[in-house]
This record gives C-alpha cells, structure tokens and sequence, in this order.
C-alpha cells in the first residue's frame, strides 16, 4: 500500500504526527510511506525510520515572493512531484484549508477529518472520506485515530515516534549537560527569565552543564544574558534540526516551554520536562514516554524548585 501524509507545519504538529506514521507501518506490512510538510521540518520528517520520501513544500516562503517567477517554478516542480505517484490513501492529518488544497493535488483517495472534527471545517469539503476525531482528545491521540479509520486498522498500544538521531555530535561536550529550551513563538508561553537563571544555575551547582540552543538573534541574546553569570553554561552556534536531536540524544536531561523542541526531546525519550505557562498540557503536552513530565498550565506558570525536582527524578 502506498500512503501519502499531509502534515506541515508547525514543528509541534510534525513531531505529533510521528506515532500515526509509526502505526501506519506496524500494521500494514509493506508500506510505502511518503509526507508532504514545509521545508523547515523537511529535515524532521527525514529523521523518521518509516519514511520512504519527504515532499518539502513552501507555502510560507512561497506566499512572500508570489511576484517571483522562480517561486511559480518551485510550486509547478511541487505539483509534479505528487503527481508523478499514485498513492492508495491520501491522508490530511492537519485538518487545515491549506493542508486540504495540498491534498487536493495528490492522486489517490483523499481522507481526512469531519467538519466537526477539523480545525477548519471547509477542509473537510476537499475529501472523499470524512472521520469523525474527537477534539478533546491529546493531538497525538487524534492523528492516531485519524490514521486508523482511514487506513483499516485497530487502534494500536504504545506510543512509537520512530525517530532517528544517528550521527556525529555537532560538537564535542565533555560534561554530563542539560539542555534548555527558553525559547517560543508566543510571549505568553515564556517562563520568566529569573527562573531560567535559576534552574541553569542550580543544574551548574550539581555538575551538570546548561545548553541554551537558540533560533534567532533576539533568542540568542536572551540566552546569553540568562546565563551570563553562570560558570560553565555554553550558548551554541545556531543548530539544524537533525544536529539538536543528536545534542538531545546525549544529554541528561531537557526542560523546555511548549515548543515543538521541547517534543522533539520527549519522542527521542530524553528526560524531559514540560514548562506551562499559557497552554493546557492536556491536549498537548509531552506524550507517550515514561520520561516526560508536564508541569504548569494556563496562567500558572511551575515554580524553579518544582521543575528542578522533576528533573532530578527523572535523570
């Protein structure tokens, strides 16, 4: 069986998309399993074990330069690309209008969820199999149930990410270090900064080195300036995607706010905490390990010595 899956964005999405892929190829033996996503989480899609081709699309690049008779190149190459297969289910598992238009233009049976199920019902109009997906439901859980209805098979135990950080460190760290991951699209996800410095100083104090990756410059001089005071705290060079997982794969322990770094850690099966400031851990929090914590939820931030003591019992 051939199955194409349409998961873009954003990176969070991705990595809950990840145990539906992993189902799908436990319970039909043979499949060959394709993933449209945008070019940023290319790299991401490529790490999982199941995946036999990533389509990088780029509709956010695209949108900013429709001007560009290049860019109309680019979407012309990424028809052609979905055309040139034929697949026996097409699978939207975003429930967006976007991700359904790309669905659209993919040869096979389109399914994806109901109107009451999507979080924009007019996607539902771009299928030919609609799946009713309880939104109260944890993310991971509704891609699963999605993946199952479309594909006829049972519900599966366990959770399998099915995520491969092999390769070379993007750099060599003698001591044991903990990653942290201070950084969020939204200001209201944010823990506050005198905590931060709190938590990296006390995992410093106990031998262990702080990590602060950052994405963008302003992310950076936040990093450099929680940590300025502490002996031993390193703010890397920018990391790829695929480097961050290799560092999570060695490292004691990762805390991190809800961003979709802080998931990655978590399908890795690194010690992993969850920081909730603005968002409700329940439907989408850290999930299916055994070494993953959530703490915090909407407008109760954790205190520094609670993260700290989840961190110790989970290293």
């Amino acid at each position: 069986m051939r199955v194409l899956f349409v998961k873009t964005s954003s990176l969070g999405d991705v990595i809950h998309n990840c145990p539906a892929v992993s189902d799908a190829a436990r319970s039909i033996p043979g499949a060959q399993i394709d993933w449209v996503v945008e070019e940023p989480f290319a790299e991401l899609a490529a790490l999982h074990a199941n995946v036999r081709r990533v389509i990088p699309v780029a509709l956010r690049r695209w949108r900013a330069a429709l001007w560009n008779p290049a860019v109309w190149s680019e979407m012309a190459a990424f028809r052609r690309s979905l055309a040139e297969e034929r697949y026996d289910i097409v699978l939207d598992t975003q429930g967006l209008l976007k991700s359904a238009v790309l669905s659209s233009l993919a040869n096979g049976t389109r399914h994806g969820m109901d109107r009451a199920s999507a979080r924009e019902p007019l996607a539902a109009s771009f299928y030919d199999v609609r799946h009713s997906v309880p939104k109260s439901r944890h993310a991971v859980e509704r891609n699963r149930q999605l993946a199952a209805a479309a594909l006829g098979y049972a519900p599966m135990m366990g959770c399998e990410y099915g995520l491969r950080a092999q390769g070379k460190m993007p750099f060599e760290l003698e001591a044991p270090y903990a990653i942290l991951l201070t950084m969020s699209s939204r200001a209201d996800k944010l823990w506050p900064e005198e905590r931060w410095s709190e938590l990296a100083r006390a995992l410093a104090e106990r031998g262990i080195r702080p990590v602060l990756p950052w994405g963008s410059v302003a992310e950076k001089a936040r990093c450099e300036r929680l940590t300025g005071r502490i002996s031993g705290a390193l703010v890397p060079q920018r990391l790829r995607l695929a480097e961050l997982a290799r560092l999570m794969r060695g490292a004691r322990c990762v805390a991190g706010v809800d961003t979709g770094l802080t998931h990655l850690a978590a399908a890795l099966g690194a010690a992993a905490v969850g920081i909730y400031c603005a968002s409700d851990p329940e439907l989408t929090g850290l999930y299916g390990s055994v070494r993953a914590r959530n703490l915090g939820g909407r407008g109760s931030p954790p205190a520094t010595a609670r993260v700290l003591a989840s961190l110790e019992e989970l290293m």
